[in-house]
């Protein structure tokens, strides 16, 4: 799926477009609403995804251009604005959806899926993280010569754990992104299903292991294959998450 960012604040739009992008979605960024609109009418988006309160141009006023010129893209709209008149105006100017700010990645990720399957828009058939790929449609995991099915559920757990390149993940952040609603009690079911996606993965060995993080839930380990190696030493690596947030990373010993 090809998503176009319109977004003027930095921090939000590089966290969005690196996020959307690890998600295995083509994105594009642009900074105003100028940009946004041009952008939107040049290429074939499948999804707009548009502030509110853009600079140039506003995002309400992008999304009745983009109509008004015959646009088919989906577009979902964000912005800071809670009272329901915002939400009228910016579904009567031509939105799809909408999505207050804040919000959590989880919710913004099911919002686009479910524009997908409203609009008939194919989502991708594959997500590479490194040597590991994952093809959504056959719900498999492939590394090397070694192809695992999963159920639907088991594959969005690897997906989302692999997202974070080696940072842990709490239960409760992993029942939004995967699950689809907030935490608000037993994480059990988390518990469960990493269970059965560690048995699933036993083919592949020490190559890809879920680790539990006492005290804050659990992250995906991937070590390298020694062929991918372009030095002498063995490449296999461990991915911590320190508490500054900064993922470091270290050699495994053998």
């Amino acid at each position: 799926m090809r998503l176009l960012v319109v977004e003027d604040e930095d921090r939000m739009r590089e966290l969005l477009g690196d996020g959307l992008s690890e998600a295995g979605f083509e994105v594009t960024c642009v900074a105003d609403g100028g940009a946004g609109l041009k952008s939107a009418l040049e290429n074939n988006f499948d999804l707009v995804v548009l502030d509110g309160m853009l600079p140039v141009m506003d995002g309400f006023e992008v999304c009745r251009r983009l109509r008004s010129m015959g646009s088919s893209s989906a577009i979902l709209l964000l912005t800071a604005r809670h009272d329901v008149s915002a939400r009228i105006a910016g579904l009567d100017a031509g939105a799809d959806d909408y999505l207050v700010k804040p919000f959590s990645f989880g919710e913004l990720l099911a919002r686009i899926r479910a524009l997908g399957r409203r609009m008939d828009i194919p989502i991708g058939n594959f997500i590479e993280f490194g040597d590991v790929r994952c093809e959504v449609i056959e719900k498999r995991v492939v590394l090397e010569d070694i192809q695992v099915s999963l159920s639907d559920t088991e594959f969005d757990l690897l997906v989302c754990l692999l997202k974070r390149s080696g940072n842990a993940m709490s239960r409760g952040r992993i029942l939004e992104e995967v699950w689809e609603f907030p935490y608000g009690g037993s994480a059990n079911v988390v518990d469960q299903y990493v269970g059965y996606l560690r048995r699933k993965l036993t083919p592949f060995g020490d190559r890809i292991g879920i680790e539990t993080v006492r005290g804050v839930g659990y992250r995906l380990t991937i070590t390298e294959s020694r062929r991918s190696s372009t030095t002498g030493t063995d490449p296999a690596q461990s991915y911590s998450c320190a508490p500054d947030g900064q993922i470091t990373s270290r050699a495994v010993e053998r």
